[in-house]
């Protein structure tokens, strides 16, 4: 068999289009914690599960990974700059961003695609990240496009034909 390189393997999955989120939490001492994230799904309708995976050598690991309860923000079109804004790994993603407290504390942005309000119910091991499954407590729905990430960039989507 032949070993593919990180590299090699991050150019395929890249052709894969996927949504884009962004997953907050609240930390050990009560501070809103984020990051941008497109390994999302859903797992189960009954009950009601999701899936997202966290990389464990990013700053806010240590906070996912011991948090109660998160939340999942599917981010809409007219969202790339907050989606670059959080992808980054830095300390103090919030100053200047507008947020409520939801479910168990969790910081909850003010616009969304679609609003999932998780606590976890279960953690996986794999390789250099881990799954987080989520139960989702609450959701809410808005009109509009998603905002997608294909081959390494932003994309629109476009109606097909009938």
């Amino acid at each position: 068999m032949t070993q593919i390189s990180e590299a090699q393997f991050r150019q395929a999955m890249g052709q894969f289009a996927t949504g884009v989120t962004i997953v907050t939490c609240a930390n050990a001492q009560a501070r809103p914690v984020a990051m941008t994230v497109n390994s999302f799904t859903s797992v189960s309708a009954n009950p009601p599960l999701i899936l997202w995976c966290v990389n464990k050598t990013i700053l806010p690991f240590p906070a996912f990974h011991e948090a109660a309860h998160f939340a999942i923000h599917v981010l809409h079109a007219g969202q790339q700059d907050m989606s670059n804004h959080f992808a980054v790994d830095r300390e103090d993603k919030f100053s200047g961003i507008d947020y409520t407290d939801g479910i168990g504390a969790v910081p909850t942005l003010k616009d969304f695609l679609a609003l999932y309000q998780c606590e976890t119910h279960a953690r996986f091991d794999a390789g250099d990240h881990v799954i987080i499954v989520g139960r989702v407590l609450s959701c809410e729905l808005r009109d509009g496009q998603p905002l997608l990430f294909h081959g390494g960039g932003y994309r629109e989507l476009a109606a097909t034909p009938a």
